[in-house]
């Protein structure tokens, strides 16, 4: 069944007009042409669709979008809305944390909710934050590193 509802995606209400069954990841990428959420496997394994809704990561893939409907839905595009880059970001790119970059978004919300609950991580606990995230080009080095790096930056203001 067709029918329109109200997504509430990085602050703002957006009217969709959908079938009930279309996903979330689909509804943002096409609905509301927030691309930077990626479609990876499409089974909830790699985590490069990860949005976070009221604040926790979760794969897109796996949800309908009328499922968040009166919840927050964030994307990777919420944590650098006025073109400024989140700390996080930044570290990702000082400390080489991509490569082709397809993970960045779902790893980047997973660990800024991590980072949240843990300002200053060690490098095992970073890497266990992001161990449900798979990226094929980096081997975490990198990414442990930037996640790290981040956490003193912002623990220190």
């Amino acid at each position: 069944m067709t029918g329109i509802f109200t997504l509430h995606v990085n602050g703002v209400d957006r009217q969709v007009e959908s079938e009930d069954r279309k996903l979330l990841l689909d509804a943002i990428r096409e609905d509301l042409e927030l691309t930077g959420t990626h479609a990876g496997c499409e089974h909830g394994v790699c985590g490069a669709c990860t949005v976070l809704l009221d604040g926790q990561p979760v794969r897109s893939c796996l949800m309908f979008a009328r499922q968040t409907v009166g919840h927050e839905v964030e994307t990777i595009e919420s944590m650098s809305p006025d073109g400024q880059l989140h700390p996080l970001q930044q570290s990702f790119i000082d400390n080489l944390g991509f490569q082709c970059g397809y993970c960045t978004p779902g790893m980047l919300l997973t660990a800024k909710v991590f980072l949240e609950e843990n300002p200053e991580p060690t490098e095992e606990a970073a890497r266990a934050a992001i161990s449900a995230n798979l990226c094929r080009c980096t081997g975490y080095h990198h990414i442990v590193k930037s996640i790290v790096e981040a956490g003193k930056k912002v623990s220190q203001g």
